[in-house]
C-alpha cells in the first residue's frame, strides 16, 4: 500500500488499523534539541480521542502515546521518532454483519476493488482512527513552531453557521463546549442539532475554520508546491473531507478585481486579507485562514439499501459506536495537519537560506 507518508523534510509515516493491536508512526526530519512537553502532546490526543462527550462515538480509548526512539532526556535527537498508540476497546463483532456488504459512500467497495481484500472491522486502514497518529506528529510540529499560532474551530454544523468574522472570536473559548465552537450561542444550537440527528440514527456534516498566525512572509513554493496547494492536500487527506477553500474561497469568484485586491500598507501588510495570507503560493505575512468541509458520516443506524460482494441488493443497518458528526473531533486533526505543512515549509526555508 502506497501513500502512507506525508511531508518532505518533516515527514510522517503511519501504520495500523482501527481494530488491530495498535496504530503508530514514525516522524523523520524533526530537528534535534526540541524540549518536548509530553502533557501538551497528550492534551492534543485527548481533544481527538473517542468517548469524550455525548455527541461523539462512545468507543473508549485512552489514546496514550508511547515513544520508542528519537527522544533522549525529554529532547528530540534528530533521529526518527517512533511511537505507538494501543487499541484497547475494539468491538469487532459490531461489524460482522457487513463482512460481505458494502456500506454506501464508505471505502468498503473501493478498498475491495483495489486490493481484493478488506478489513471490515471498523474500516481497517480507512478508519479515521489513523488520524490519531497525525495528531501526535502535529503536536510535536507545533512545539517546533514556537511562535506560530494555529487555531481551528467548528464554524458550521448542517445549516447552522457562525455569523461573525474570525477576528471577532475569542479562540480561548474553543474548548469551552463539546462542539468546539468559540461562539457560545451558536455552539448551543450546534450541539442541539447533533443530538437531534443522533436520536434519529442519522449523521450530519459541517465545516471547520483554521487560522494560522505569525507565519513570516516568504514561506512556500511558486509552482506545483504552492503553500495553499499543500494545505489543501493535507486537509483533503483527512477522512470525510469534501472541500477546502482559503481566503475568499468560492466567494471570490463572485467579485470584481477592484473589490477583491488587497491594498498594501507601507510595511508590506495589507488593509484587507481576501488572499488568505498566501499570494502566488507563498505566504505574505498576513493571517493564513481556510475552511474545510466534512461530509456526514457514512455509517448510520438507519436501514439502507446496498449491495454485497456478489452484487446482490441487500438491506443493511449500522451497528455499534459511530460519530453522529465528526467535526468536533476533527478540529485537532485539522490543526495537526496544518502544523505539519508549516513545519515542512519552515525547514525548507531554513535549507534554502542556510539559516541553521
Amino acid at each position: 500500500m502506497a501513500g502512507n507518508s506525508f511531508g518532505k523534510l518533516f515527514k510522517l509515516t503511519t501504520f495500523g488499523e482501527s481494530h488491530g493491536k495498535a496504530i503508530g508512526g514514525v516522524i523523520d526530519g524533526c530537528p534535534a534539541g526540541i524540549t518536548l512537553d509530553f502533557e501538551a502532546i497528550q492534551h492534543e490526543m485527548n481533544r481527538r480521542k473517542p468517548g469524550q462527550s455525548k455527541i461523539v462515538t462512545q468507543r473508549k480509548e485512552a489514546d496514550e502515546v508511547e515513544f520508542y526512539s528519537g527522544i533522549f532526556e525529554g529532547k528530540t535527537t534528530g533521529t526518527p521518532i517512533g511511537f505507538l498508540i494501543h487499541n484497547t476497546n475494539q468491538k469487532s463483532k459490531d461489524y460482522s454483519h457487513i463482512k460481505d456488504v458494502y456500506r454506501p459512500s464508505h471505502a468498503d467497495y473501493t478498498y475491495d476493488k483495489k486490493y481484493g481484500v478488506r478489513d471490515y472491522r471498523g474500516g481497517g486502514r480507512s478508519s479515521a482512527r489513523e488520524t490519531a497518529c497525525r495528531v501526535v506528529a502535529g503536536a510535536i510540529a507545533k512545539q517546533f513552531l514556537k511562535h506560530v499560532k494555529i487555531n481551528a474551530f467548528t464554524s458550521s454544523v448542517g445549516d447552522i453557521f457562525i455569523d461573525k468574522p474570525y477576528q471577532d472570536l475569542d479562540f480561548s473559548k474553543i474548548e469551552s463546549n463539546d462542539i468546539r465552537c468559540p461562539d457560545a450561542a451558536t455552539a448551543e444550537k450546534m450541539i442541539a442539532k447533533v443530538s437531534e440527528v443522533k436520536k434519529q440514527g442519522d449523521t450530519i456534516g459541517g465545516t471547520i475554520m483554521c487560522v494560522i498566525q505569525n507565519v513570516p512572509a516568504g514561506i512556500g513554493e511558486p509552482v506545483f508546491d504552492k503553500l495553499h496547494a499543500e494545505l489543501g492536500k493535507a486537509m483533503l487527506s483527512i477522512n470525510a473531507v469534501k472541500g477546502f477553500e482559503y481566503g475568499s474561497g468560492f466567494c471570490g469568484a463572485k467579485m470584481k478585481g477592484s473589490e477583491h485586491n488587497d491594498k498594501f500598507n507601507e510595511d508590506g501588510s495589507t488593509q484587507t486579507n481576501l488572499s488568505g495570507g498566501v499570494q502566488g503560493g507563498i505566504s505574505n505575512g498576513m493571517d493564513i485562514y481556510f475552511r474545510v468541509a466534512f461530509k456526514p458520516v457514512a455509517t448510520t443506524l438507519q436501514k439502507q439499501e446496498t449491495i454485497n460482494s456478489s452484487g446482490e441488493t441487500v438491506e443493511m443497518q449500522g451497528k455499534g459506536r459511530h460519530d453522529p458528526c465528526v467535526v468536533p473531533r476533527a478540529v485537532p486533526i485539522v490543526e495537526a495537519m496544518a502544523a505539519l505543512v508549516i513545519a515542512d515549509y519552515m525547514l525548507l526555508r531554513r535549507q534554502e537560506t542556510k539559516d541553521w
